[in-house]
């Protein structure tokens, strides 16, 4: 019932009510009896109630109407100002959210390739500043005789001599391994050389008996020790540092008879140093803190015959117990990510680090293990399901998969390219790092006729 209905039910009352009224004052004015009034007076004021009671019920359903009706017209008008101001917001908030997203994406993508622009131009910069050389200077183990004669002597009565030759160097004596040449064999290349040098001195001398090999050893092993101090001295003066420990320079000479993969270690040193001043320089950092870290990189490699573990804590250990910067000492244990980087130094002696080991020619390897690696990373590759070839390039430091393309969709080539890294990684043996590229391709063939 709507609100005009309510207010003709209340007119309608209005006028019962003033009929009612006129009623009762005519018959006051007859005279008529007064009992009979009274009771038809009672039963209409009964009826008049519920009438009233009527009339009461119509209008709270009519305002409950009323109600209902303002509900839907707000439902239907959609929300109010404040309302519709914060979706609004919220939707252009989201927008800029959206937007604020593509453009960070796409800072970021620019970012990376001008810094990849920007890394090449250092690392040539700093590969064209440096000339250093590439031929590894291996350890000469062996000494020449003036005549056959010499190999009796140097064994002795019954072996007498060679057994104090070796129990005095801790190395092996092979005489009859070569005519007129003797050869000297051990691990360790520092007594390796202060044998050789005694065994020089005692050809020459021509005295060969045990008191001599004694004084002839300890005379080499003395010299040696001041030649390692003096050879410390002088790769520091030629990468223009300063001073440093006695043991930090002991060890430096200790690393000239020192190879890795045919690559002198002090040379690789001395190289690293001269690079990592370049990339410095060019990167605005300090260039003679960055040759000091390059140059002892690989301090551990002189000291990992007597001490247990990985060479780049070690020397970072070392270089820390003779009081060298904590960069220094950082950028040391972490060239090989043993310990995490702490500055751009780390990262300066890890690349170029890198760079002297990867030189062509800076290492040295058999053909036939060359030939071996390079079809091991070939059949590893060529393993995997949908890979039609596989092909090791650039000496085996990367290694390109041609897949099929019915079968490796785009979304599986990355997935694909992960496996056979993780393959390579787990099965084979090899130094630096390999590249795995996947190479996949869709062509369609019509014929025109």
């Amino acid at each position: 019932m709507d609100p005009l209905a309510s207010l003709s039910i209340s007119a309608a009352a209005g006028l019962c009510l003033g009929w009612l009224a006129a009623r009762l004052v005519g018959r006051r004015d007859g005279g008529a009896d007064p009992a009979p009034r009274r009771a038809e007076l009672e039963a209409e004021a009964a009826r008049l109630a519920g009438e009233r009671v009527r009339v009461d019920g119509a209008r709270a359903e009519a305002e409950g109407l009323a109600a209902r009706a303002r509900a839907r017209l707000a439902e239907l008008a959609g929300p109010d100002a404040h309302a519709a101001r914060k979706a609004a917001l919220e939707e252009l908030d989201r927008e800029l959210a959206a937007e604020r997203a593509r453009r960070v994406a796409a800072e970021v993508a620019a970012t990376r390739e001008e810094a990849d622009v920007r890394a090449r131009a250092i690392v040539c910069t700093a590969l064209q500043r440096v000339a250093g050389g590439h031929a590894a200077e291996r350890t000469v183990t062996s000494v020449d005789l003036p005549d056959e004669a010499f190999k009796g002597r140097i064994v002795g009565r019954e072996g007498r001599n060679v057994r104090a030759f070796e129990k005095a160097t801790g190395c092996d004596v092979l005489v009859d391994d070569a005519p007129g040449v003797v050869t000297i064999a051990g691990f360790d290349p520092v007594r390796r050389e202060a044998a050789r040098r005694a065994m020089v001195d005692l050809v020459a001398d021509g005295r060969i008996h045990p008191v001599r090999i004694e004084e002839a050893v300890a005379a080499a092993t003395k010299a040696l020790e001041a030649e390692l101090l003096e050879t410390g001295r002088a790769a520091l003066l030629e990468c223009d540092l300063s001073d440093a420990h006695p043991r930090i320079l002991t060890l430096l000479g200790r690393l000239r008879y020192r190879t890795s993969y045919g690559q002198n270690v002090l040379r690789h040193a001395v190289e690293v140093s001269h690079l990592c001043g370049a990339m410095a320089s060019e990167m605005r950092l300090d260039p003679r803190l960055a040759r000091r870290a390059g140059l002892l990189h690989d301090l551990g490699k002189a000291v990992d015959h007597d001490v247990e573990g990985a060479h780049a804590p070690v020397g970072g250990d070392v270089a820390r117990r003779c009081g060298e910067a904590g960069l220094v000492v950082n950028a040391i244990a972490s060239h090989h990510e043993d310990v995490p980087q702490e500055s751009a130094y780390a990262v300066i002696v890890q690349v170029c680090d890198a760079i002297s080991a990867a030189r062509p020619g800076a290492r040295s390897d058999s053909a036939e293990k060359y030939v071996r690696r390079m079809k091991d990373l070939e059949a590893v590759a060529a393993a995997f399901p949908g890979v039609t070839e596989a092909y090791a390039v650039q000496a085996g430091r990367e290694v390109r998969v041609i897949v099929d393309a019915a079968t490796v969709s785009d979304a599986d080539a990355p997935v694909l390219a992960r496996s056979i890294a993780k393959a390579v990684e787990q099965g084979l043996s090899y130094p630096g790092e390999i590249r795995v590229t996947v190479l996949r391709e869709t062509q369609v063939i019509d014929w025109a006729r």
